[in-house]
Parts: C-alpha cells; sequence; structure tokens
C-alpha cells in the first residue's frame, strides 16, 4: 500500500516498541491501528527485535552528532550487519505515538525536569530504562 515507501505519512507501517524489552506492541497505518501487516498478514504485535540494546545505543549516540534536543532516529536492519542508521530527523512525524498507545508529553516532561542529560550515551540508554 505504501508503494515501498517506509514514511508512516507516505502510507508506510509503524510499530510501536516496549522500550525496556524492544517487543513490538502494535502497528499505525495512516493514523489507524493495524493488528496485521496490509501486505503480509503477519501479527504485527508481540515481535522480539533483534539487536535492541544495540538499537537504543546506536539511537543514544545521535544525540551527540545533532546536538538536538528531540530528534527521530529511524533504523534499518540488516540480515548481515545488524542494525545500520538511515536517517535523522530534526522534526519527525508523530503518528507513531498512536502505535506505542502513549503520548510523547509525558514522557518529555519526565526529561524537561532532569538536572542534566547524561553526557554518554550507555548513561542515556540506562536513564531512558529507568524514565520507561
Amino acid at each position: 500500500m505504501s508503494g515501498g515507501r517506509a514514511n508512516l505519512h507516505q502510507g508506510g507501517v509503524g510499530l510501536g516498541v516496549d522500550m525496556l524489552t524492544g517487543v513490538t506492541l502494535s502497528g499505525v497505518q495512516q493514523e489507524q491501528l493495524v493488528e496485521l501487516h496490509p501486505d503480509t498478514g503477519h501479527i504485527l504485535a508481540g515481535l522480539q527485535l533483534p539487536y535492541w540494546d544495540d538499537m537504543l545505543l546506536l539511537a543514544a549516540r545521535c544525540y551527540e552528532l545533532t546536538g538536538l534536543g528531540y530528534l527521530g532516529v529511524d533504523l534499518v536492519l540488516d540480515k548481515h550487519q545488524g542494525p545500520l542508521l538511515l536517517e535523522l530527523n530534526a522534526r519527525p512525524g508523530l503518528s507513531i505515538q498512536i502505535a506505542n498507545n502513549r503520548g510523547l508529553a509525558g514522557r518529555l516532561r519526565r526529561v524537561q525536569v532532569l538536572k542534566e542529560i547524561p553526557a554518554n550515551a550507555e548513561a542515556r540508554v540506562q536513564l531512558t530504562r529507568q524514565l520507561m
């Protein structure tokens, strides 16, 4: 349905992910919750993402690259190389909140009250897990 495009606003399917475990929660397509992949019919919830810890660390390292306080990190999984950075978005779409079934505002408030953001990526990943 997306014509091969991955972006949510172009019809791609996004998956909400439990930040602690890397297990998918549900899917979203065109701002609607979807339980099955529209092309394959596979169930979207309950999938364990491989390399989850590596993916979190890679995303956390992007903070240092950009200097942005809020950004979207798009990752892909390569069969041979594992997680790879696809792109960074300074203004990511917010439709993924639907798939996570949790709004972004509450998460941002928990970060805004912090005295400082940890300097290294490993500590930022640990903080993320604590704030969930």
